[in-house]
């Protein structure tokens, strides 16, 4: 798993890739990002794409100078936090983690 930022020097915004192995998706055929960002919409996630050595990896303009908890969702099925994310907070639902990126 991993995090890449780019920050736009013309806009307030942050490139932000999400990626993760194909070992790091239990053989997952989708993988879903869900978060602050989409009001943790299941019915309208972001879908990331399945690249030909079975990674996946979905891009989004977020703004700068926020913060977002995500989790990803393995074939509509498993919650995953991201091993490389800024942070972790409570998810409010028991003792679930959710991961954080800061911008």
């Amino acid at each position: 798993m991993s995090i890449k930022k780019q920050f736009l020097k013309s806009k307030p915004v942050c490139k932000v890739t999400f990626s993760m192995d194909k070992e790091a998706v239990f053989g997952a055929s989708k993988v879903d990002l869900l978060g602050e960002f989409n009001n943790w919409n299941t019915a309208e996630p972001v879908q990331m794409k399945m690249l030909k050595n079975g990674s996946f990896k979905v891009t989004l303009d977020l703004p700068s100078d926020s913060e977002f908890q995500f989790k990803y969702l393995l074939n509509g099925e498993k919650w995953i936090n991201d091993d490389a994310a800024d942070k972790y907070v409570n998810s409010g639902l028991g003792n679930e983690e959710n991961s954080v990126v800061v911008l």
